[in-house]
């Protein structure tokens, strides 16, 4: 059976989790926290979540985990089999992590954490965002899904990234950053609506006071 490494709260963590779910694959969670130990080291070698453990060892970093259960797993296509098709999919995925997720990312600790983040990092988040948020309405398609007619990995990148940039730019910058892309917002509502995203979610709620607990112990 496949094992998940990770914990509830990691948006990556969960966007795999929800890909295994969608697909109809049996899998087991394994609680697995990001760090430098030597063992984390041994499953993880940048000491990372997720990590998949298949029957031949570990497979980390999220965009390969989903390619992988992509091209082994039974369960309904994450990935169009057209060349092309496939090349859009996988390129809104790297828009929305590289200028969505990791600009938004920067500022976690001050939207989320109540720690403070230097006033520079957050302009530079800020003008990113809007540029990132602008190449999203550019390049997607929302019609319904983020890259055309069907679910794929673009649309588990658009709301695990999304739903968190969206709380960074309301609790930050006072802004609403899908203002201007009112299909955008409306599949992201449909996106949180699903069923196996509301297990995700739950889930998540769940663990977020045990993980706020450890991320206070270590102020």
């Amino acid at each position: 059976m496949l094992k998940l490494y990770g914990f509830s709260v990691s948006n990556y963590y969960n966007m795999v989790k929800l890909a295994l779910l969608e697909k109809g694959l049996p899998f087991e969670e394994v609680p697995f926290y990001a760090g430098q130990t030597e063992e984390t080291l041994t499953v993880s070698p940048r000491g990372k979540v997720p990590v998949l453990e298949v029957k031949q060892g570990f497979i980390n970093e999220t965009s390969v985990i989903l390619e992988y259960i992509e091209q082994t797993q039974e369960g309904p296509a994450l990935l169009p089999g057209d060349p092309f098709a496939r090349a859009q999919v996988l390129a809104l995925c790297r828009e929305i992590e590289l200028y969505i997720e990791l600009p938004a990312r920067a500022c976690f600790a001050e939207a989320f954490f109540g720690m403070t983040v230097p006033e520079a990092i957050k302009e530079k988040s800020r003008a990113e965002l809007l540029l990132g948020v602008g190449s999203l309405g550019r390049h997607g398609k929302f019609a319904p899904y983020v890259a055309g007619e069907s679910f794929t990995i673009a649309d588990l990148y658009f709301m695990y990234s999304l739903n968190l940039a969206c709380g960074v730019g309301e609790k930050l910058f006072g802004l609403d950053l899908l203002a201007e892309l009112p299909m955008a917002k409306a599949l992201l509502e449909r996106l949180n609506d699903m069923p196996n995203a509301r297990k995700v979610e739950a889930d998540r709620q769940a663990a977020m006071p045990a993980f706020l607990a450890m991320i206070a112990a270590k102020k």
